[in-house]
Order: structure tokens, then sequence, then C-alpha cells
């Protein structure tokens, strides 16, 4: 990310104590440089701790500052306790991104239920486990703390071929308006972002395999282009630093007016594939996996 390009005032986070999910790579490590670099401590989880030390390094030394990074599977409820408690030793968290998840493309009636459960219980659980450990500890000490969820537009509009994801953002969405007036009296905020095309590696490889797949032709954006990593970083900030204490339950798009022209979907690239694409694309998916696997075991 171009950090000269974000738009606001140096130091404007400082005393900020923020957990990135899925903080290592991908935009929660986008995220998690804007807030470094205006200030905030940051503590970043995932599943890999090698990357996770990797990248808080890698931050610490182009901007200073503090990044932590904890190994944590949130799918786990006690994983999470353990390692919020480890958080708290050092100070109350003032913020919480749940950027972590998971995803892939398929035909539904392809799907498993082991498949349908390794995205659910990321997504739907896992984030509503950190949000509800994070949100009884707030509220018990009387605290605050601002609480921005990663979504997509399928939210609003459901999408073919990724029934498990559409199904658990959307059950997020709800928590982030729920949650905004449950927990508003405790100074707690609840937003989400709906991002469009933001390419990274773990995006494509799953989303994408080979080229094929959903919002990947930038000819189909109104825009005619993908976002810009500071585009979303900005808008994060934003809806995490001070000066925004009203917006409360919303989620904004930052899609280039994708959702108003195609939907959002991955219905148009993907509907006319048979038997055969399909198996290929799945072949190419497992092929990630295992990598991701094998990485996850050596570190």
């Amino acid at each position: 990310m171009d950090v000269s390009k974000l738009m606001f005032r140096p130091g404007l986070m400082e005393g900020e104590r923020i957990l990135v999910t899925g903080g290592g790579t991908g935009l929660g490590r986008e995220m998690t440089e804007a807030f470094l670099k205006l200030g905030a401590t940051v503590y970043i989880c995932g599943r890999r701790q090698n990357k996770l030390e990797e990248t808080a390094q890698e931050l610490m030394d182009a901007h200073g500052g503090k990044v932590v990074g904890i190994a944590c599977d949130i799918r786990d409820a006690d994983a999470i306790n353990a390692m919020i408690d480890q958080i708290w030793a050092d100070g109350p968290l003032t913020g919480l991104v749940n950027n972590a998840a998971g995803n892939f493309i398929s035909r539904t009636e392809d799907l498993s239920v082991n498949g349908f459960n390794a995205i659910a219980d990321i997504v739907f659980r896992g984030t509503f486990y950190v949000t509800h450990n994070v949100g009884k500890r707030v509220i018990a000490e009387k605290g605050r703390c601002n609480v921005l969820s990663i979504l997509t537009t399928w939210v609003w509009n459901g999408s073919a071929f990724v029934v498990p994801s559409a199904m658990s953002k959307s059950a997020i969405n709800t928590m982030t308006q729920s949650l905004a007036v449950e927990w508003g009296r405790h100074n707690m905020r609840f937003n989400a972002i709906a991002p469009g095309l933001f390419p990274t590696k773990g995006m494509s490889a799953r989303l994408s395999p080979g080229g094929r797949g959903g919002n990947s032709n930038n000819e189909i954006n109104p825009m005619g282009r993908h976002g810009e990593m500071h585009e979303l970083a900005n808008l994060a900030v934003f809806l995490m630093g001070p000066g925004a204490d009203y917006v409360n339950g919303q989620t904004i798009a930052i899609d280039g007016a994708g959702y108003q022209a195609t939907g959002g979907t991955f219905w148009s690239t993907l509907q006319g594939l048979g038997d055969a694409e399909w198996e290929q694309l799945r072949a190419m998916i497992k092929g990630t996996n295992a990598a991701d696997k094998a990485d996850r075991a050596t570190g």
C-alpha cells in the first residue's frame, strides 16, 4: 500500500489498541499498516505464527510502533479467550476488525458438509466468538470499542457459487445492525465495509483460479478498474478512528458502483461452465489449500 495516500493526519490513532483478525496477509495486513502508521498499537491474529511475526516485523521496520502477532484459530472459542486474555494483560482493546474469512467458488450441489463448515466456522461462528468475547469485557469494564467487519455486497442480494460465504457474511451484517442498537449504550459502535474487487493472492487463488471467477474483469466495473488498497484503508480509518462517532450500524460498499451495475455476483462469469471446467477449478483450489496447510504445519 502507498501510505503516502492515507488522507488522515499523523498521530490520529495514538492511544488506540486494535485487534485485526486475519491481519497477517491481504486486506488485514493493509488495514494494520494504516492503523500502525497513524499511531495505533495493533494486534494481528491468524493460524500461521511465522507469517504473523514476519508481517509484524516488516511493518514495524517500516513505520515503528508496535504490532503483535498471536496465532489463533478463531473457530476455537477457548483459543480466542486465551488470545484476548493475552492482549488484555497489556490493556483493553479499543477496536476490533473482523477480517478473517475463508471462501472458494463452487456449485452448491458439489459442496460437502465439511466444505460448508470450513467457511461458516470462520466467518459466521468465529466472527461472533471474537466479537462476543471482546464485547463482554468492554461492557464489564465500562470501556469503549469500535467494531468493524469486512463483508461483501452479497449481504444485500446473495451470490451464486459462494453460498456458504454469502450466508455467513449476511449473518454478520445482521449482527452489525443488531449490536449497534443493543450495545450502543455501552460506548460501542458497529459498522461494516463491503469491498468490491481488491485483488489479493489468497482471494485470486480461490475465487478466480486460472483467471475464472466473478468480478475478475475490470471491464465490467463502471470505473474500469479494481480498488486500490489505500482507498480501503482510508475508509477503515474513518470508521475506526475518532471523529465519526455517530456512524453506527452501517455497511458501506466500496466497489466503484459495481454492485449497482452488475450485482457484484459470480453468476454471469460462471453460470455457463460445464462439469469438466468445474472439476478443473476444484483441482486448482485443492492445490492452493494443500499448499496453505503445509505452510501452517511449518510455522
